[in-house]
């Protein structure tokens, strides 16, 4: 039996150029040349961070497999006002779409398969992560005041830092399983 596979975005985009997007890496931080992006002409933010949380799965009769990617998106972010605490809070933007994907990635090592559902599960499943995920950024933006509440802001920073470490165990999603 042939495989069916399938491919979710979080951001739709017609044509996504690959070499445009970088892959979350602990290792590799943002930096302001990341932000190829043109700014917004009717947002008053001082910068944006597009990101996408994507995964590919397919199955037949005898199970699943799926890989999950977290990456930038350098044409769809753009930088305004150039500081440490916006790029600060631009990578927190970034961190946090890593924790929706380990998340996922959790979310999906715990699935128990069936051909039959498989495709509304894996669906649901990636839907209620990034409802729960565009929730946690817009709650980000509001507690932090874009950056702007210095207090909120290092403690949101050190809340995402925590949530990486205790999702540590679900970081290698990026191989079909």
């Amino acid at each position: 039996m042939s495989k069916v596979f399938f491919s979710l975005l979080l951001v739709c985009m017609s044509v996504i150029q690959t070499n445009n997007l970088i892959p979350w890496n602990a290792s590799r931080r943002l930096s302001w040349s990341d932000f190829k992006g043109d700014p917004d002409p009717h947002s008053t933010n001082a910068a944006l961070t597009s990101s996408n949380i994507n995964i590919e799965f397919g199955y037949n009769d005898d199970g699943f497999q799926y890989s999950i990617k977290c990456s930038f998106d350098q044409n769809r972010s753009w930088v305004r006002v150039k500081t440490n605490d916006v790029l600060a809070h631009e990578q927190g933007h970034f961190d946090i779409a890593e924790i929706y994907a380990r998340k996922l990635n959790k979310q999906m090592k715990a699935y128990r398969f069936n051909a039959k559902t498989a495709s509304n599960d894996i669906n649901q499943l990636y839907e209620n992560a990034m409802k729960q995920h565009r929730q946690t950024q817009i709650q980000y933006d509001q507690e932090t005041d874009y950056s702007r509440n210095r207090p909120n802001q290092e403690e949101w920073l050190k809340k995402i830092a925590s949530d990486l470490k205790g999702l540590e165990a679900f970081a290698n999603y990026q191989q079909l399983k």
